[in-house]
């Protein structure tokens, strides 16, 4: 095995609060515990975690933080007086995690935080009144900027079954990219990876799929760093988007089309059958993603083979049982 394929065989890496990876670093001493879908995410990502808290020196116990300001002048200070902002080296901190962990594909945060926390953070006016949960904390906007791919989810809203599909479908997906920059880019490889993502851009986001399509085919008109710029932020920009049932079931209507020679009538219309039942709720996406990839065991094709559409995370994770 080269030393290529060892890197592209390595399991996606994750940054993690610290807290929730079990560390007793909040600011009273304790851990938080984190939820069965995180549980489930470490067991089948490499994670490393990190307190942004901790990082700038900030000891354990430590007085509580907040968030204060307008929306769009927000300050991270103490509780008490408002006096010790910490603003600024918390942003730094930031781009300091980027910096040691450079194969990072995603970071889940900490719900409520106001240094971690992803969207709904608590804001306060300088007398300490609230004055409304509208925030990112202000390591996980520090981490939006310096790194617009990077997936960010917190451990509260990865209970949501479409939005934690959307985060590991992300995070392999730049984990894969991260890969192939490492084994070189080239366009050749650029179009294949575009090609083994066709559908399962097509099952997020039908504009996409239209407009990266002729971005890729006419791949000549663009030095390659430039198209691989534009390429990589369409089709992460893509991936946010939240699949539906009937877009997925577009998809897997388009792939059963590669069947139609060569499995039974009996077969197609079962398989049919069991697509519709999944399109009107009657059946969870994992049921006819199964009976595809049965008929394409018995059957198999090369270029569906390759779709990261069949398996765009690990089936270890469930999560096609419940979207």
């Amino acid at each position: 095995m080269t030393e290529g394929e060892q890197k592209t065989l390595k399991k996606p890496l994750l940054g993690i609060g610290s807290c929730l990876a079990g560390n007793a670093v909040r600011y009273n001493g304790d851990t938080k515990k984190p939820n069965e879908y995180v549980r489930n995410i470490c067991e089948h990502f490499d994670t490393r975690a990190f307190c942004p808290e901790m990082g700038v020196g900030l000891g354990v116990p430590r007085p509580p933080i907040r968030l204060v300001g307008t929306e769009d002048t927000v300050r991270i200070v103490d509780v008490k007086t408002h006096t010790h902002d910490y603003t600024g080296p918390i942003q730094d901190y930031a781009l300091q995690v980027l910096q040691q962990a450079p194969e990072l594909c995603g970071y889940i945060l900490v719900k409520g935080s106001p240094s971690c926390g992803y969207g709904r953070v608590k804001r306060y006016s300088e007398d300490g009144q609230h004055l409304a949960s509208d925030q990112n904390g202000i390591f996980a906007n520090a981490l939006a900027q310096a790194d617009p791919l990077l997936p960010l989810e917190d451990d509260g809203r990865l209970n949501d079954p479409g939005l934690r599909e959307s985060f590991v479908t992300r995070a392999c997906a730049y984990h894969d990219w991260k890969a192939l920059i490492n084994e070189g880019l080239t366009t050749h490889r650029l179009i294949a990876f575009y090609t083994r993502y066709k559908y399962l851009v097509m099952a997020h986001h039908v504009p996409s799929y239209k407009s990266l399509g002729p971005l890729v085919a006419n791949a000549d008109r663009l030095p390659l760093h430039e198209l691989a710029t534009h390429f990589i932020h369409a089709l992460m920009a893509a991936l946010t988007h939240r699949a539906t049932r009937r877009s997925h079931s577009n998809v897997l209507f388009h792939l059963a089309g590669y069947l139609k020679r060569t499995i039974t009538t009996a077969q197609r219309q079962r398989l049919a059958a069991l697509i519709e039942d999944y399109r009107i709720g009657q059946v969870p996406l994992v049921v006819p993603v199964t009976m595809l990839k049965h008929h394409f065991s018995d059957n198999p094709n090369a270029y569906i083979d390759s779709q990261v559409f069949l398996e765009p995370y690990p089936d270890e994770l469930r999560v096609r049982n419940l979207v």
